[in-house]
């Protein structure tokens, strides 16, 4: 009974240790759930952040893009618009007036003095049916010049349409310059084809003017027809006026069916990959396009973005320090507690096992005269206050000298532990306590234990020894036996103190000496 309330004393201390050490892993868990957390939100949120300014900024970007567009598409149809009233006054003289030589002159004049009105203009042009020059604005020019075999007159002399046509840049045959050309066929007063009237205007004035605008060193702003020709490109290459593109994938995907957008991709001239915006002229077959390089225009952006990354990947690695120190610390908590544990089992392993050996016989491990003094001083006061029956027996092993003389004290000793094992036997129940009383002289007590249940453990118990046949030759039985006294007490009925309770059982136990031993009296 003892050893089990000190088994749960160690077992309460024990959980208790084991408590402590898996609130320290399960704190441990917490801290390094708490971090993964942490570095999960900070880093959908910052990547959140980071895609929704790169979302807003393409926005802009496309925004700036289509306001640049329109208001270049607004400035191209305003140039578009003038050259083609020009061309209208003068038609009307031409077919009216006819082209004689004091009219042409009259018309060279009128020119003129309307020049400052269109910047842009170089020259204006009146050939008559065959190609041949009649007047340049620009004053003389090489007699027989023709522009028979340009675009722009072959177009007039077989199609009868009387609206203006723009034609791919050309190099003009009286300055040298790439021009845009802006014409329209007049007619002699039967109806017949007559000539073309021509507004050539000088790409340099539109160059100069786009290179005024900021679309960064990888943009681009451009001007081309609604059949895919390209009339005019900034930055400016020569090898890209006049160029083809209606049969290109990103012509057909975006120019051809919209009006305006934008878009994303590589540019098919020089690989560049740029964000477009383009929009179509309501009045004119052209669009403007223009341009920004993707990855200058987000640059910024892009600057924003890793200086952003950086600061919070910072952050996180000093969150992280501190949080993996001190989950650190919390496990190295948890191992000194389940240090600190096994070292508690331990000590208190010891301490059970020097209370044992303190309250234990070396030689036949039954309780020893100590414990035996304790038990039975508890067990008589608990009988005494629950008014319940207590037996004690007193075993002696007879001639036990005799034994020890004859057998040697080797044998005596392997004797007493086999008479020993025998009473831990018979101490079936949990309260039952063998003790060696001292000497030979061993002890039972029997709590709960009338002295009829006394005295049939004392007969099964003789009954046993003999069992054992170990042999005694000094002994008149021939083999080992005990004589065994037995007494009882029912509360505070019965006798007084433990040690009436022992001397009742010691009486009894005389005078079953007396009787001739190798039996039980009480």
């Amino acid at each position: 009974m003892w050893c089990r309330k000190k088994k749960r004393e160690t077992s309460v201390t024990s959980r208790d240790g084991g408590c402590k050490v898996l609130a320290a892993k399960r704190d441990a868990q917490l801290a390094t759930s708490l971090l993964l957390v942490i570095w999960v939100s900070v880093l959908v949120a910052t990547s959140w952040q980071i895609w929704s300014a790169h979302q807003r900024t393409l926005s802009e970007i496309d925004t700036n893009n289509r306001n640049l567009a329109q208001t270049l598409n607004t400035y191209a149809e305003g140039v578009f618009t003038q050259s083609s009233m020009l061309l209208l006054g003068m038609l009307e003289r031409l077919e009216v007036q006819g082209t004689t030589p004091e009219h042409l002159v009259r018309m060279q004049q009128l020119v003129g003095r309307q020049e400052h009105l269109l910047s842009q203009l170089n020259e204006l042009l009146v050939l008559d049916a065959s190609g041949k020059w009649l007047m340049s604005s620009r004053g003389g020019f090489l007699e027989g010049t023709n522009s028979a075999d340009r675009r722009f007159f072959s177009y007039h002399r077989d199609n009868p349409s009387h609206e203006i046509f723009i034609g791919a840049p050309i190099r003009s045959r009286s300055t040298g310059e790439w021009v845009l050309t802006i014409s329209r066929r007049f007619e002699n007063q039967e109806g017949d084809f007559a000539g073309v009237i021509v507004v050539v205007l000088g790409i340099e004035n539109f160059l100069h003017l786009f290179g005024k605008i900021d679309v960064g060193e990888q943009g681009s702003i451009g001007f081309a027809t609604t059949s895919g020709q390209l009339l005019v490109r900034y930055p400016f290459r020569e090898q890209d006026l006049g160029r083809d593109f209606s049969r290109s994938p990103n012509f057909l995907r975006y120019y051809s069916n919209l009006k305006s957008g934008t878009a994303s991709f590589e540019s098919g001239i020089d690989g560049t990959e740029r964000l477009y915006a383009f929009r179509s002229n309501d009045r004119y077959p052209v669009f403007t396009v223009v341009a920004r390089g993707r990855y200058e225009a987000l640059q910024a952006w892009r600057s924003q973005a890793l200086l952003t990354a950086g600061v919070v990947l910072g952050l996180l690695a000093v969150v992280t320090l501190i949080g993996w120190r001190l989950i650190l610390l919390i496990r190295q908590r948890a191992q000194a507690e389940t240090s600190l544990m096994a070292v508690r089992e331990k000590l208190l392993d010891a301490n059970l096992e020097l209370e044992r050996l303190a309250t234990q016989d070396s030689l036949t491990g039954l309780a020893n005269r100590r414990r035996f003094d304790e038990v039975l001083q508890l067990e008589v006061r608990r009988a005494a206050r629950d008014g319940t029956m207590l037996s004690l027996l007193l075993i002696d092993l007879d001639h036990f000298k005799g034994f020890n003389d004859r057998y040697g004290h080797v044998a005596g000793d392997e004797c007493l532990k086999a008479v020993s094992r025998q009473l831990e036997l018979s101490a079936k129940r949990s309260g039952d306590l063998a003790a060696r009383y001292g000497g030979e002289e061993l002890a039972i007590i029997l709590p709960n234990t009338a002295l009829e249940g006394a005295m049939r453990v004392a007969e099964e118990l003789l009954k046993c020894i003999r069992g054992l046949d170990i042999a005694h030759e000094s002994s008149q039985f021939g083999h080992v036996t005990v004589s065994i006294g037995a007494a009882s007490m029912q509360g505070r009925h019965g006798l007084a103190s433990p040690l009436d309770l022992v001397e009742a059982a010691d009486q009894a136990l005389y005078r079953a000496k007396a009787a001739g031993r190798n039996r039980a009296e009480c």
